[in-house]
């Protein structure tokens, strides 16, 4: 057994070289080891650690795998206000910007006005507290003058330092030596794009900023950790003698071990302004990060208090943000895929076009209504625009140059998977496939679905496998994963004993979750996280749930008709018996084990509805925050509405309830009650 100073010795040794590679990997994009052996290093650190607890400190590598549950995210005063800053999106606003800048210096007797610029990240920000270089806090803006403490979570982040590196030879030492680094916490598109690829496809982020937004905010820190955020800063403050210019400022925040950009410029005039700005325009879509615009600052970082701000936004700063990327091509053809729930979509079959740093060959069209709002025909010309979304959309047509042999977009008479009669109910927009036990394309995305992160989280099955699954009728529901042979798996492609292994173990996992959880992942058309949760509350076994009628469902909180008959209609199904008999011998949660802890009554007997986009939260995890606290999730408006909590962009529901007197709140309002 290693001894205790030979342990000390390899600990130290692994920290160095683990940090050393994240800073290669995120910050220097100089990768030397491949994941696999990363893992291994880690995994060895952390053996180590178990072996020897008393060498674990609060900066070890080890710290940021997580594992801390945190059910309540303490409020925390900022020492200075975090301002919003203003946005533009011409370059006249920004012209009017640096003039009356200008004014504003000659009142204090300066004549030059160097500005910074730098890439402006569209992320979720945040700021950060250090104790003699040990990171004691992390917290988010929220409303500006106090925001969530969420530092179990920010140390799952790999590029923010748990300790500054050289802190005692920077900054003078004492009992309260401390500085603040502000930024923000973002996705690169690979990390989007693989947390994605984990999900679901209705349960999708539309981007990266709403990832990282709700991420922030998840409960679980281990899971925080597998989601890959990074951190770019730009604000430092707190120290004597600071320097007083951002741009070395930001110099200094690169010694700490800060990821900044690395592309900010110091500008003397407007030109170079205007210079950086269009360079970057071009050249953004080659970085591996989402940037959506140029953040201008005051060099002279004395003038800034001089300078003061308005009620929200500094007079010292602006946001020049780029326009939404748009392009011309040609609709070739049109294609239709088949959901879980046997919903046909339209997805537009496109001439390959270069849009915001990627080449665009397909576009989704939604349903059939939007072909018809759009008046769009087979070979038209189109514009496609892709603005903080990961798939573009199709946005209008070019009728002027419509060429003479278009042609109507046709709804399928039959599914384009298994061939079956499609149906369309008087009361929705979308065609279905009503072959839901035999549809291939149905099979799949149920057991997609059943294995995602919100449902039973079966982490190895990904989509390459389910493939293989239902093209050699290895699985024909979900139930059937579990009969699966270590020795069956083996013979699959690509996959050896250790897969085998890994995923039954998965499988194995996957026992353990909840019965809501297991609601949820059933896929019962119209029941979400929200309802299933109610499901549960009202119906704790899924024998009761199966025996209750649709008059009897209805009466469940957020259960009308419509839901009512879609989870009758679910187990009123010939195979119903033997599904549930199949989940009962898999030994899967069938009833509830234990009550969930209510965090709080603030929203107990109220209703909620939320509309619109939010910044912090995506819409599962807000729904989860009002019922942990006693409250109730709808999806539309009425009379009974409690509450209703506006987003961005918040559309037609909002009118509706302004109409009905229902309060509307916004999403710093909605957090304040949380």
């Amino acid at each position: 057994m290693t001894d205790s100073i030979s342990a000390r010795e390899t600990i130290a040794h692994l920290r160095k070289e683990i940090e050393r590679h994240n800073s290669l990997y995120y910050i220097e994009a100089k990768p030397e080891l491949s994941d696999y052996d990363f893992d291994k290093l880690l995994e060895k650190l952390i053996s180590l650690e178990r072996q020897f607890p008393d060498l674990v400190t609060p900066d070890s590598p080890s710290q940021r795998v997580g594992g801390t549950i945190t059910r309540v995210f303490p409020s925390v005063q900022h020492r200075q206000p975090m301002l919003s800053l203003s946005n533009t999106y011409s370059l006249g606003d920004l012209e009017e910007f640096y003039s009356r800048v200008a004014k504003l210096l000659v009142l204090e007797g300066v004549h030059e006005q160097d500005m910074v610029a730098e890439l402006k990240f569209d992320g979720v920000a945040i700021s950060l507290l250090y104790r003699n270089g040990l990171l004691v806090r992390g917290a988010t803006r929220g409303d500006g003058l106090q925001g969530d403490d969420i530092t179990a979570n920010i140390k799952t982040i790999p590029t923010i330092p748990l300790r500054l590196p050289d802190f005692g030879s920077l900054f003078p030492q004492s009992e309260e030596s401390e500085i603040e680094v502000r930024g923000e916490v973002f996705m690169r598109k690979e990390d989007f794009e693989q947390l994605n690829d984990s999900r679901p496809e209705e349960d999708r982020f539309a981007n990266p900023r709403n990832a990282t937004a709700g991420s922030l905010k998840l409960q679980d820190s281990a899971e925080v950790s597998r989601r890959n955020m990074s951190f770019v800063a730009y604000y430092l403050k707190g120290y004597d003698g600071e320097d007083t210019s951002q741009f070395m400022r930001l110099r200094q925040l690169e010694k700490l071990g800060f990821f900044t950009g690395a592309h900010y410029r110091l500008c003397h005039e407007l030109q170079d302004i205007s210079k950086f700005i269009k360079d970057w325009d071009e050249k953004r879509w080659k970085l591996p990060y989402e940037t959506d615009g140029v953040v201008l600052k005051l060099n002279d970082v004395r003038l800034w208090e001089k300078l003061g701000a308005t009620a929200k936004s500094p007079r010292w700063a602006i946001a020049y943000k780029y326009a939404a990327q748009q392009a011309k091509t040609v609709l070739h053809d049109v294609v239709f895929q088949v959901g879980r729930l046997g919903t046909i979509t339209p997805v537009a079959e496109l001439e390959p076009v270069l849009l915001a740093g990627s080449t665009v060959s397909r576009s989704t069209l939604h349903n059939f209504d939007e072909i018809e709002r759009l008046g769009i025909m087979l070979h038209d010309r189109v514009i496609i625009e892709k603005s903080g979304e990961v798939i573009p959309k199709v946005i209008s047509v070019v009728l002027h140059e419509r060429p003479p042999d278009t042609e109507a977009i046709r709804v399928p008479s039959r599914c384009p998977e298994c061939g079956t009669p499609l149906a369309k109910p008087e009361s929705e927009v979308s065609y279905y496939c009503p072959n839901e036990e035999e549809c291939p394309a149905q099979i799949r995305g149920r057991i997609l679905h059943f294995a995602s992160r919100d449902a039973m989280d079966i982490k190895t099955l990904g989509k390459a496998l389910v493939d293989q699954f239902v093209e050699l009728k290895m699985v024909k529901d979900v139930g059937d994963l579990y009969l699966l042979q270590e020795a069956q798996l083996e013979r699959l492609e690509r996959m050896g004993r250790k897969s085998a292994q890994n995923l039954l173990s998965a499988l194995e996992e996957s026992r353990k979750k909840s019965y809501e959880r297991l609601l949820y992942a059933l896929g019962i058309r119209h029941v979400g996280r929200a309802t299933a949760r109610e499901l549960a509350c009202a119906y704790p076994s899924l024998s009761e749930l199966r025996q209750a009628s649709k008059e009897e469902l209805s009466t469940v909180p957020d259960i009308g008709p419509v839901v009512a008959r879609s989870i009758s209609d679910f187990f009123s199904k010939s195979s119903a018996q033997e599904f549930i008999e199949k989940l009962e011998t898999a030994g899967l949660p069938l009833r509830v084990t234990e009550q969930k802890e209510q965090v709080n009554r603030n929203f107990e007997g109220l209703t909620v509805l939320f509309t619109g986009g939010l910044d912090r939260y995506d819409r599962s995890q807000a729904s989860e925050l009002v019922l942990e606290r006693g409250g109730r999730v709808v999806g539309s408006v009425s009379k009974k509405t409690g509450l209703v909590v506006a987003g961005h962009d918040p559309g037609s529901k909002l009118d509706k309830a302004l109409k009905l007197g229902v309060r509307v709140v916004s999403e710093d309002e909605f957090e304040a009650m949380l």
